[in-house]
C-alpha cells in the first residue's frame, strides 16, 4: 500500500488551481482599489456586413434624405398603431451603446386612457407653472416661434405615450444597489435611436419634457432608482397637421474638420 503523506493531503486538486489562482490575484489587487483581478473575457465572432463604397455612399445619402423629412408634430390622430411596431422600435433603441453595457433605461408604453388622462392633468399643471412663473423671458422668446403653451391635448389623443426612464442605479434580487455609469449619455443615445426608428417606421413623434417630471414615477409606478428622462408621444399626424416654418442648421454651421 502506497504511504500517504500530509503534504499530499494538502495539495490542491487540479480543478482547484483556477480558484486558488483567482483568490491569489484578488489578494494581490485588493491593495489597489482602482484595480480588479484579471478575468477571462468571453468573445464571439463579429458578423460585419460589408458594402461596396458606392453602396455605403448611397445608403448614407438615403438615410439622411429620409431623416430630413422628420418633424416634431403636436397634432396627433387617434388612428391605431399595431403594438408590434412600437415594440420593434424599442428593440432598436435597446441596441444603443451604454456605459459598461448596463442598459440603464426603461421604457413604459402607455395606452390606457385613464393613465393618459392622469399624465395630461399632471403635465399641464407643471406646464402652466412653467409658462406663467418658472420660465425666464429669454426661454419664452425662443419658444415663441414654435407656438407652444401649457395645453397638451396630444397626451390623450395620440395612441401611444412612451415614458423613458433613466436608471440611476440597479437593484438585484437581494436589494443591493449597483451603480450605473454614463446614464444620461446612454439614455440620450437610446432615445435618439428610438426617435429615428419611429420615423423610419412611418410614424410621427413629439419629445415632451414637462419640468419637473417626477409625477411619472407615481402614475406609472416606477421605483426611486429611476427618474423620468423624456416623454415621447407617438402616432399618426392628423390630415390637417401643420408644423412651424423653421429651418435646420447647415452642415457648415454644425461641423468642423481638421
Amino acid at each position: 500500500m502506497k504511504p500517504i503523506f500530509i503534504q499530499d493531503m494538502l495539495k490542491p486538486r487540479k480543478s482547484e488551481f483556477s480558484l486558488i489562482k483567482y483568490f491569489r490575484n484578488l489578494l494581490k489587487y485588493s491593495m489597489n482599489k482602482t484595480s480588479i483581478p484579471p478575468i477571462e473575457i468571453q468573445t464571439i465572432p463579429f458578423n460585419f456586413q460589408e458594402y461596396t463604397l458606392e453602396e455605403i455612399q448611397s445608403r448614407a445619402l438615403k438615410y439622411y434624405q429620409n431623416m430630413s423629412k422628420r418633424r416634431t408634430i403636436r397634432d396627433f390622430s387617434k388612428r391605431e398603431v399595431p403594438i408590434d411596431v412600437i415594440e420593434n422600435c424599442i428593440r432598436a433603441a435597446d441596441t444603443a451603446p451604454s456605459g459598461a453595457n448596463q442598459h440603464p433605461w426603461h421604457f413604459v408604453v402607455v395606452t390606457d386612457p385613464e393613465k393618459k388622462r392622469k399624465i395630461r392633468v399632471a403635465a399641464e399643471k407643471e406646464e402652466k407653472e412653467f409658462y406663467s412663473t418658472r420660465a425666464p423671458r429669454e426661454w419664452l422668446e425662443v419658444l415663441a416661434p414654435l407656438g407652444t403653451d401649457e395645453h397638451k391635448p396630444f397626451l390623450e389623443t395620440a395612441p401611444y405615450l412612451i415614458a423613458i426612464f433613466a436608471q440611476i442605479y440597479g437593484v438585484d434580487k437581494n436589494g443591493n444597489k449597483t451603480k450605473h455609469y454614463y446614464v444620461n449619455e446612454s439614455v440620450g443615445i437610446a432615445t435618439g435611436l428610438l426617435v429615428s426608428a419611429i420615423h423610419y417606421s412611418g410614424l410621427a413623434s413629439l419629445t415632451h419634457t414637462p419640468s419637473p417630471m417626477r409625477f411619472l414615477n407615481q402614475i406609472l409606478e416606477r421605483p426611486d432608482s429611476e427618474r423620468p428622462f423624456l416623454l415621447l408621444i407617438v402616432g399618426y399626424p392628423t390630415a390637417d397637421a401643420r408644423v412651424p416654418d423653421i429651418r435646420r442648421k447647415s452642415l457648415n454651421e454644425i461641423t468642423t474638420y481638421f
